[in-house]
């Protein structure tokens, strides 16, 4: 059976129910309060009196109650009928709407008007997650669009140095070997950086305590030899900060935001300053560097992949594109955000915010 009509006999039952109670109390009423046999004076002369009798209420009482029943079955069926239909109408319009995203269409949306109740809030629960669908959908479909462009960039510069040498067999191998091991180790390194990514986006790793200052520590020491190359100074100050996470997840995340930090500086007189402080439940790790001058629409789509800033420059150490990308992959994964301000002065300002440790409270 339809809910529809599940309601209708659910309403026709409880209508019935009502009335039979209700008749109930008025045939007890009626043998509390009527004597066995009461006078009752005629209009009519010559009938002076009638003495009816208790029994013959129940003649005359059943048939009634019959058709009183009979009524409001008829009417119980009817009404729950049309109040069914007009109750389960917004579910209708989601079921539909079901219907249209299960056939690939994520910009259909249900927009159910009226006044908020636990329909309007489900439709409009349903409309935000296709909005969020529809925007992931985007979002994926964009980056695997940059992900094979930035993949192909490699393969094709690998196949015309190969074409050439072909051609040319007289032409330095050394020099040949030494460029295609560059390009293959970038597409190397872009390929882990995708793993990295799809790995951070599942939230599949095992939590523990870590301790941001250290991870930061750590970071700078191992980009002293990249930081003396552009001529940047980094420095390192803050508190113990713990927090739950993956320790490599979170150490990949900030070696991330060092890392690019250092690349994107003034170079020969640049400055790194990495800090962490903890505030009430969270802990911060806070990055920031010098450099040109950023806009706020720049810095915003910092963070989506393949973004290099002001240009899509290929130096030895310019990245894929996918740090920043990585940072926010990583930071959401961690129960964190992520922003990104620019500098008055010029250069970046990154604040990672994480969920503090608790101590006998895990994550």
């Amino acid at each position: 059976m339809s809910v529809r009509l599940k309601l209708t006999l659910s309403y026709a039952a409880f209508l019935m129910l009502a009335g039979a109670l209700l008749l109930g109390a008025v045939w007890v009423f009626l043998l509390r309060y009527v004597p066995d046999r009461a006078l009752m004076v005629s209009a009519d002369p010559s009938t002076p009196g009638v003495f009816p009798v208790r029994s013959n209420l129940l003649r005359v009482f059943a048939p009634r109650a019959v058709g009183v029943l009979a009524f409001l079955l008829m009417f119980g069926l009817l009404g729950g009928w049309i109040l069914a239909g007009r109750m389960l109408a917004p579910l209708g319009r989601i079921t539909d709407a079901t219907r249209m995203v299960a056939n690939g269409s994520l910009s259909h949306r249900i927009r159910l008007p009226g006044r908020r109740d636990e329909f309007r809030e489900l439709a409009d629960s349903f409309d935000a997650m296709l909005a969020r669908l529809e925007a992931h959908d985007a979002e994926q479909r964009r980056f695997a669009a940059n992900a094979s462009h930035e993949l192909r960039t490699p393969l094709a510069i690998t196949q015309t140095l190969l074409d050439a040498a072909r051609n040319d067999p007289d032409r330095d191998t050394g020099e040949l070997n030494r460029r295609l091991h560059a390009i293959n180790a970038r597409a190397i390194e872009l390929t882990e950086a995708l793993l990295l990514l799809s790995r951070s986006g599942r939230r599949s790793f095992r939590r523990e305590r870590v301790d941001l200052s250290l991870l930061a520590e750590e970071a700078a020491e191992t980009l002293v030899p990249l930081a003396g190359k552009y001529g940047v100074t980094v420095e390192t100050a803050g508190d113990v900060t713990p927090t739950v996470g993956s320790r490599a997840l979170l150490l990949q995340m900030t070696m991330n935001l060092v890392h690019n930090a250092i690349v994107h500086n003034l170079p020969g007189r640049g400055t790194v300053q990495v800090s962490t402080a903890v505030r009430p439940g969270s802990v911060l790790l806070t990055v920031e560097n010098t450099g040109g001058e950023l806009s706020a629409q720049l810095v915003a789509t910092l963070t989506e992949p393949f973004q290099r800033g002001t240009e899509r420059i290929h130096t030895d150490h310019a990245g894929v594109g996918l740090g920043l990308a990585i940072v926010k992959s990583i930071t959401e994964a961690h129960d964190g955000t992520l922003t990104l301000t620019p500098r008055p002065a010029g250069g970046l300002r990154v604040v990672v915010r994480l969920p503090a440790y608790m101590m006998g409270k895990s994550k």
